[in-house]
């Protein structure tokens, strides 16, 4: 089952928990599985049956173009971000989610900032 880490916003919705397992291999299942388990996710992560726009998925540390499509595996990690938008600045802060995930394993990882047109 993968890891999915609930926003800070969002863990009274699931009894005030930091991460759950849900089985799906994709976001929407993984999704439609918090839902099962925690009524009320679902309307704060998805609109229209697409992720809200102000909200990214990184899936294993890297931010899915794909939404709801996103592919999930078994020991996958999925975190629900707020979305970064705009210029130069989101190239950076992608990259630090990025980073942050790297080294919160024990990597090693560089700032995006400086490779940063």
């Amino acid at each position: 089952m993968a890891t999915v880490f609930i926003p800070s916003l969002m863990r009274a919705l699931a009894g005030g928990l930091h991460r759950v397992e849900v089985e799906g291999s994709t976001v929407r299942q993984i999704v439609e599985g918090l839902e099962k388990a925690h009524p009320g996710i679902r309307a704060r992560l998805v609109e229209n049956d697409k992720i809200k726009s102000n909200i990214s998925v990184a899936i294993d540390g890297e931010v899915t173009p794909l939404g709801m499509l996103g592919k999930v595996g078994e020991t996958s990690e999925v975190h629900f971000l707020p979305a970064i938008g705009g210029g130069s600045g989101s190239v950076y802060a992608l990259g630090w989610v990025t980073s942050w995930w790297v080294t919160s394993r024990g990597g090693e990882a560089t700032s995006s900032k400086e490779s940063t047109p």
